[in-house]
């Protein structure tokens, strides 16, 4: 028994070990992926609650305070907000406290980069107390949700040219003939792929012996567009590179169809009624793998003095002066201490916040889907505009990033 108590201990003690080392590793090396996996930890316990919580949900009397009780999908979508409004209010309290955190000698930056158990706790403890408010509350956050999400949506927008640009410069700067023979390739693929998403979509969302006049307007706005970017981008005042051009024709072409994919099943021009069960959890996986991976480059990129996320003080990675010799360890740590932060720490929570949510209003339909369409998700009229306004968006962005510098070249952009 006194063997067994004593192995029992031990064990103990090298769990504890473990997880401690664990938590300092993620501190010192990997805060923003770890922020990114608690973020997707949030999505999958939203989607369980989605599918389990209502029958629950509905036994508790200041939720369920109704003469009659609403629909299931109801609850389901209660439950998926309370859950979202608690991930909002831990990245916006997080926010709140990294405004003006410029160095790293910053008590504050400790608490950026660790305290991960508490951190989990408090995130933990916020999500449940949120099933302990009102109604009201709720209903004003899912209001406030939709204005939240088209802003994460312009963010998504700012980091793609953000991204594309960066593509391009990185292949031109090698200057070989290699590289400017696979930005031509690459270029050429994404539209081919274009134009014949473009095809699809005719053949989908505009049936023959129907007035879909909206759908065709959409698909038509779009092709012109596509052909703007390449103008304007060929142009010799210009003289643009047409990776960017292609690429964001390609994803425009995208978001048309996600546009037109939402539109109700019982819409007579949209081609994808009869495929309604398949292409719902396609459309719910792709939305929130999209979501995820737009966190996770949002929190890679922070790094860089490029991006929005970094302060403009912010040093560029990579660009860290080899460490000083051990014996001079004590004045290395000071240094290394008042070294300016790489990015925005309060900036980079509310893009967290932001993507709370948009996931939010992705599992729930922009909470229109109930009622209209039983549990499809991202479903309605105002899931078409919101898609079909951000390719508009996306669209003026990068014609305004081509034409700026030209326009107004004593300004820097």
């Amino acid at each position: 028994m006194w063997a067994a108590s004593c192995l029992a201990t031990c064990c103990a003690s090298c769990a504890c070990s473990a997880c401690q080392s664990v938590v300092s590793g993620i501190s010192r090396r990997s805060a923003r992926i770890a922020y990114c996996g608690l973020f997707a930890l949030s999505l999958i316990v939203a989607w369980l609650l989605r599918e389990v919580a209502a029958p629950l949900m509905e036994k508790i009397p200041w939720i369920n305070h109704f003469h009659q009780t609403p629909d299931r999908e109801w609850f389901e979508t209660d439950a998926v907000l309370r859950v979202s409004l608690g991930n909002f209010l831990f990245f916006s309290i997080l926010s709140l406290l990294m405004v003006g955190v410029k160095t790293q000698k910053d008590p504050r930056d400790s608490l950026h980069h660790g305290g991960w158990m508490m951190k989990v706790i408090c995130w933990c403890v916020l999500v449940i107390l949120m099933f302990f408010l009102p109604n009201e509350i709720i209903s004003f956050y899912e209001s406030t949700s939709k204005f939240g999400s088209g802003l994460f949506l312009l963010v998504q927008v700012v980091l793609l040219l953000d991204f594309v640009h960066s593509w391009n410069d990185k292949w031109v700067g090698y200057d070989e003939q290699f590289w400017y023979a696979a930005l031509l390739v690459v270029s050429l693929v994404c539209y081919v792929v274009t134009f014949s998403f473009s095809g699809l979509l005719f053949y989908l969302f505009t049936p023959s012996g129907q007035d879909c006049g909206l759908n065709m307007f959409f698909i038509v706005m779009t092709l012109i567009l596509v052909f703007v970017f390449a103008i304007i981008t060929l142009h010799p005042t210009v003289s643009g590179s047409i990776l960017p051009a292609s690429v964001i024709s390609l994803y425009c072409m995208y978001l048309c169809y996600s546009g037109l994919a939402s539109e109700p099943r019982d819409y007579t021009c949209n081609g994808l009624h009869k495929h309604s069960k398949a292409v719902n959890t396609g459309t719910l996986t792709v939305g929130l793998l999209t979501t995820v991976l737009s966190v996770v480059y949002s929190a890679v990129r922070a790094g860089s003095s490029t991006t929005l996320l970094s302060p403009p003080n912010s040093p560029r990675a990579g660009g860290e002066k080899p460490l000083l010799p051990l014996d001079k360890r004590d004045e290395h740590e000071e240094k290394e201490n008042s070294k300016p932060v790489s990015y925005s720490y309060s900036f980079f929570h509310i893009i967290f916040s932001l993507a709370s949510m948009y996931s939010a209003m992705l599992l729930t339909g922009w909470s229109t889907s109930v009622g209209e369409s039983g549990r499809l998700v991202d479903v309605g009229w105002p899931s078409v505009w919101v898609r079909i306004i951000t390719s508009w968006a996306t669209a003026g962005l990068f014609i305004w990033s081509m034409v700026a510098p030209h326009l107004f070249p004593d300004r820097e952009f």
